[in-house]
Formats: C-alpha cells, sequence, structure tokens
C-alpha cells in the first residue's frame, strides 16, 4: 500500500473528511487532494512537518507515513536520474543575474550562454538555492511573506512544501519571486576559486553575509562511517554497481552539523559519474 491509498483508507476508517485533514496538517484543502491523487509530489520527510501532523491527526504509527515518503520518493529520484538536464528559463537566468554585481553579470551571463546550463551556472543556482531553503526555517518571515503576496499562511506552506523540494533542473519563476528574491539582496562569486558571497535581506534579522568556499584539501584522517552512508552500501537498489573508487570518493566527505541520508550518497554518486562535472586531465 503506498502513502496515498493510506491516508485515504484510514481517513476512511474515521469517517474524516480532506478538509479536516488539511486544518489538522497546516496546509490548503486542495493541496492535500492534489497530494492524494498523485498531483503533487511528496514533500521530503525531514524538510516537513506534515507527516508528523497526518500522523498525529490519523492515529498511526510514528514515522510509518515518513518512512514509506522516501521509499517512494527514492524510486521517482531513480526514475528522473535517467532523465537529461533541463536549462532554466531564461527569464529566470535573468532575475538571477539581476542580483549579481553588474560588472560580473555581464561575465557570467557571456559564460552562461556558452552551454546550455552548464557546470558554472548550475553551481551558482544551487547554491542560492541551498541557502534560501535553509533560511525558509523562519515561521515569522513565512508570515511576513504571505501577507506581503496576499496568501493565507496555509497557502505559503504548501508553497514552501513546494519550493523545499525542488531542484536547479525545476526551478520556477515563482520559487524565484517567492523565495530567492525577497530572501537574497546580492550575490558575487570570485571566477578563479569560485568562492562565493551571498548577502540575505536585512528584514531577517539574523546573519547577512554567507560565504562559501570551494577549495582542495587533502583528505581528513578517516573517521566512523557515516549511518546514512551505511544505509546506502546495505541498500543493493542504490550501490549495487558501486567500485571501490567511487566508493573511496564517498567516504572522504565530511560534514559537521547535518547527517545525510542514503538518498544523499546516491544522488552524489550519479553526480560522480556525470560526465558534465568533471573535465578530462590536461583539458582547458
Amino acid at each position: 500500500m503506498n502513502i496515498q491509498e493510506l491516508i485515504k483508507h484510514r481517513l476512511e476508517e474515521l469517517g474524516h473528511e480532506q478538509r479536516d485533514l488539511a486544518a489538522a496538517a497546516q496546509v490548503t484543502e486542495s493541496y492535500i487532494s492534489q497530494l492524494l491523487t498523485g498531483k503533487k509530489a511528496l514533500p521530503a520527510p525531514n524538510r516537513s512537518d506534515i507527516y508528523e501532523r497526518i500522523e498525529v491527526f490519523l492515529r498511526l504509527s510514528a514515522g510509518e507515513l515518513a518512512k514509506l515518503a522516501e521509499l517512494q520518493r527514492r524510486e521517482e529520484l531513480k526514475r528522473k536520474i535517467e532523465e537529461s538536464p533541463r536549462p532554466l528559463f531564461q527569464e529566470i537566468r535573468e532575475l538571477i543575474l539581476r542580483k549579481c554585481k553588474s560588472e560580473k553579470a555581464k561575465q557570467l551571463s557571456l559564460i552562461f550562454e556558452k552551454e546550455s546550463f552548464g557546470e558554472m551556472e548550475r553551481l551558482i543556482t544551487q547554491k542560492l538555492l541551498d541557502v534560501a531553503k535553509e533560511e525558509w526555517k523562519n515561521e515569522n518571515w513565512l508570515r511576513v511573506v504571505a501577507q506581503l503576496n496576499h496568501k493565507s499562511f496555509e497557502e505559503m506552506r504548501v508553497i514552501v512544501l513546494e519550493f523545499l523540494d525542488t531542484d536547479v533542473f525545476n526551478l520556477s519563476v515563482q520559487n524565484f519571486v517567492y523565495f530567492l528574491a525577497p530572501l537574497i539582496e546580492s550575490w558575487d562569486i570570485d571566477l578563479v576559486t569560485f568562492g562565493m558571497k551571498i548577502v540575505l535581506a536585512p528584514e531577517l534579522g539574523r546573519e547577512r553575509m554567507k560565504q562559501f568556499e570551494f577549495v582542495e584539501k587533502e583528505p581528513e584522517p578517516a573517521t566512523d562511517e557515516e549511518p546514512g552512508l551505511r544505509e546506502f552500501l546495505q541498500d543493493i537498489s542504490l550501490s549495487g554497481d558501486i567500485t571501490q573508487e567511487e566508493l573511496a570518493s564517498l567516504k572522504r566527505l565530511r560534514f559537521k552539523d547535518k547527517r545525510p541520508s542514503a538518498l544523499y550518497y546516491y544522488r552524489e554518486l550519479q553526480n560522480l559519474r556525470d560526465p558534465l562535472h568533471f573535465q578530462a586531465k590536461g583539458s582547458s
């Protein structure tokens, strides 16, 4: 039984309507309807409290829906991973460049035009997206933006759920207008080191400067194996064809405050295999 069937079954058993479930989950009834018919993608369990709220309302075991959602999302990812990446809409590219310093924006525009959604554009877009997703944990800010856009808090929660689950290949104009535009005041990148500086909107009331460096470092001494890596290796459907070289690369990844999931390692493995991410030795 998939997650949609389970929720429908429990609603019927308990005599509840979809509008009751929407109220308990603090989302719109329309979103619940589309979620149950498969028109909306399942949100990531680690980025939302929606599954916990639904479990309480439907009297399900804690974590039951999250496990089902993770399995279904994993299957969907494996299907999508075979599809060719699509470039950003021209409008989104222009909006992103508008936040960059004018002189640098001209240079980057020329670089972007040379290759349809090439490495540089993907790197910049991904980092801006990561920062925006991290900052959207602020519920007070969510209420302010909901008011500015004439949306209810529940409607904005739905939009956030979809935004948190998007990636650089599916970023929409709405994502930019609602999230990246109000959160990110400006950004800049060093075209030699690829270090990025991102300045956040002052309304956030927190640290305004985010800085990221991309430099080569020697491998750190071996530490305890990440639980997510162990789970990834145990799941043959995800890691069955991994090579020793690929495994060594995944083991060298280090994290300070986050615990990556098995799905994260699966995505990293696909990144290692994507020829778009690397150049042959000696090439320029």
